[in-house]
């Protein structure tokens, strides 16, 4: 190291020679990245797009600090040529030129036009309005690091973009005609069905999305938290995404308007069946009432009413929806249907249960005291008086028309105890009934 000079002390020759060394890898590591990035696929597609929103703003600066790369290349590469021919005018350079050689390669040494950067969007160390730049090498490299990182972060970002959106888009715009095509033979059209609509809108959108993903790429984007490099995040497919799950949804709205196509005979028989076991259970229901009123005095019976007339006439709608393969107004008709003709059956059977309740107890009634007369038989009481008298009265009352069931429940209840009494035998030296086959 020699006496300093302006640029800090005076390199040797061996300093020149390897800073010389290692400006000459530095100078072929940035050709290498600025030529890729010339080269790059997301650069060119950039080039030859109209451009609009975020995406054009950007990249007119982008493009401006690449043209300002090469600016800066170029200088950067003038000064080593610079340099390595200060060093090979001899083989053991002198004081002059080792104090040449430090100016070049630690100084301010080169100069930048002001005009190639004036004209640049990109912003530059020593701001506006000067007629040149001047920078030292490690400064200038230093600039070109930091011009490239945001220009290849803008051009990878595009590029990823482009590389996955619009394929998906186009993929999913096949699926939705497919779709469409599929709609259109079940009769599902826009104005006629809501997901007829649906589709149109799903297309709409499809197509709006396409245009501005090509257009304005960066729009898409979502970058990553905490990230630095180039390209880091991910493309937002927020939009896609929710056109993707629409479609999905009228895929299976048209899946289940097949599906009726398909077994719409079975269902509607089916129907008929459930409707018609309903207004069987309620014409029982009607008759059983007039056989209650006729057979139970001062029991409350509640009305019955008619068979559906509202189910009927859906389910000859839903017929004549068949007939005329009208499958898109036929499938929500027929799930309403199902599921109501299902209520109205257990409707009718609940109608058939309340009306017999009356005619239910007479018959307990009538088994109990059946019962009661079997059990006395088998212990020989069947001809006791008292018996006999309270049996004849409780089965009077219970084989009559109209029977008052809650004046025969008192007598068969009055059977019951006789009976009991019969057949507990009475403790000697106590109260309480005995076996009255002694007294006789």
């Amino acid at each position: 190291m020699g006496v300093a000079g302006p640029s800090g002390p005076v390199l040797d020759r061996d300093e020149v020679d390897r800073a010389l060394a290692r400006l000459g890898a530095e100078h072929e590591a940035i050709e290498t990245s600025l030529l890729a990035l010339q080269d790059h696929a997301g650069r060119r597609l950039l080039e030859g797009a109209e451009l609009t929103g975020t995406t054009k703003e950007r990249w007119g600066t982008a493009e401006a600090s690449i043209t300002l790369l090469w600016a800066y290349f170029d200088a950067y590469a003038a000064t080593l040529r610079s340099a390595r021919e200060i060093r090979s005018r001899r083989r053991w350079s002198n004081r002059d030129d080792l104090v040449e050689l430090t100016e070049l390669l630690r100084g301010a040494s080169v100069t930048v036009a002001g005009s190639t950067s004036a004209t640049a969007a990109a912003p530059t160390m020593a701001g506006t309005g000067r007629l040149s730049e001047h920078f030292t090498l490690a400064e200038l490299v230093e600039r070109m690091n930091e011009l490239y990182a945001k220009s290849l972060d803008m051009v990878v970002t595009a590029d990823a973009v482009w590389s996955a959106l619009p394929a998906r888009i186009d993929l999913l715009a096949a699926e939705l005609q497919r779709t469409r095509r599929l709609a259109h033979s079940v009769g599902v059209r826009p104005g006629e069905h809501p997901s007829g609509d649906d589709l149109e809108q799903i297309t709409r959108t499809l197509t709006s999305l396409r245009e501005q993903v090509v257009s304005d790429p960066l729009a898409f984007w979502a970058p990553a938290q905490g990230s630095s490099a180039p390209g880091g995040g991910r493309p937002d497919t927020t939009r896609y995404d929710r056109e993707a799950l629409a479609l999905e949804e009228v895929r299976r709205e048209i899946d289940a308007v097949l599906t009726v196509r398909q077994d719409a005979e079975a269902r509607l028989v089916r129907l008929r069946d459930v409707l018609n076991r309903a207004d069987r259970t309620l014409a029982e229901a009607r008759s059983a009432r007039g056989e209650v009123l006729a057979k139970i005095a001062a029991s409350e019976v509640p009305a019955v009413s008619g068979p559906s007339t509202a189910l009927q006439e859906q389910l000859a709608t839903a017929s004549e929806y068949r007939r005329h393969a009208q499958w898109h107004r036929l499938s929500p008709l027929l799930e309403s249907l199902e599921d109501r003709a299902e209520d109205e059956l257990l409707r009718a059977r609940e109608s058939l249960t309340k009306v017999t309740e009356p005619l239910a107890v007479r018959a307990e009634l009538r088994g109990r005291l059946d019962a009661y007369k079997a059990k006395v038989a088998r212990h020989g009481f069947a001809e006791d008086p008292l018996l006999v008298e309270r049996y004849d009265a409780a089965r009077r009352m219970l084989w009559s028309a109209p029977c008052d069931l809650r004046v025969a429940e008192q007598a068969v209840l009055r059977y019951q105890q006789a009976a009991a009494e019969v057949l507990v035998p009475r403790v000697p030296g106590h109260g309480g009934p005995q076996d009255r086959r002694g007294e006789s």
